[in-house]
């Protein structure tokens, strides 16, 4: 075979090696980004679920993104638009790549759309793998579903930003909420800056609050100086050892931890409380 006839068989072989290393190397990278992408996702903590949804662990070995709950929450009779008699746009979203959710998941923002709480909860029932679990918000004694039980965040309010601590008259989100006087209620409070007028101060019932976000979509501040967050950061932690004494329940979680020592210890617990007690501070 003549040399001129092994130059296009060489060619192509160099071609063939050329492309497969390019697409491996496309492959590995694409690999790695979304292995990056996919766990920065999974650690946002403050993603708000849908209605009865599980805990996040839980809710995302479960839900297997089929979107039937924003489709449900989307064609919901509550989401017709009075004046143009066309759907709004729904609560829950889908997550999709840019988003800082697992993608595929159901999630919602309130800022932009919150919850309108529907009586029947139209987006819990559809779920076919109880990452949505109706019996979150069923009434035990009516064994109905019930909206108040709903439990998706809790609003929180920045007195620094909020107008009505400054003494400027607004109560937006306490009439927004669906629960006036129940999960928000306003406080009144002299302004002593003035002495003549009062602070109608909104404080919100961490037991009523169903973190519904529509005291967030209706705050009037540039950025809402009340806002919805998981409970798990809303809320602290005060720690095991320590006892609600007027909470029958928690009394008897104490009760079972009788002969387990919850006491602390350091250098300063083997002296005398009396040698230390007046020295003053010890720095």
């Amino acid at each position: 075979m003549s040399n001129e006839a092994k130059k296009p068989r060489i060619s192509e072989r160099r071609r063939f090696f050329t492309d497969l290393a390019h697409h491996a190397g496309l492959g590995v990278m694409g690999a790695l980004i979304w292995a990056g992408y996919a766990q920065k996702a999974k650690s946002s903590p403050l993603t708000l679920r849908p209605p009865a949804a599980l805990d996040e662990e839980a809710f995302l070995k479960t839900c297997i993104k089929c979107g039937l709950c924003a489709e449900a929450c989307v064609n919901r009779p509550q989401n017709i638009d009075k004046e143009t008699g066309r759907p709004r746009p729904g609560t829950l979203k889908m997550a999709k790549a840019q988003d800082p959710v697992t993608v595929g998941t159901p999630f919602f923002i309130p800022s932009d759309v919150p919850c309108y709480m529907c009586e029947d909860i139209p987006c819990v029932p559809v779920c076919p793998t109880g990452s949505l679990d109706p019996a979150k918000v069923t009434n035990p004694k009516t064994g109905e579903l019930d909206f108040r039980m709903m439990d998706m965040g809790l609003a929180v309010v920045d007195p620094n930003s909020c107008i009505a601590f400054w003494g400027i008259q607004c109560d937006a989100c306490y009439r927004a909420c669906p629960l006036m006087d129940e999960a928000i209620r306003l406080e009144y409070d002299r302004n002593p800056r003035t002495g003549k007028h009062a602070f109608l101060k909104p404080v919100v019932d961490m037991n009523a609050c169903t973190g519904c976000g529509l005291c967030e979509k209706a705050c009037v501040t540039e950025k809402p100086a009340i806002f919805i967050l998981p409970r798990k950061i809303a809320l602290g932690k005060p720690g095991a050892h320590y006892v609600k004494g007027w909470d029958k329940k928690d009394q008897q979680r104490v009760s079972e931890r009788v002969g387990k020592d919850v006491t602390t210890h350091d250098e300063r617990s083997k002296e005398n409380p009396m040698d230390y007690l007046n020295k003053g501070l010890e720095f």
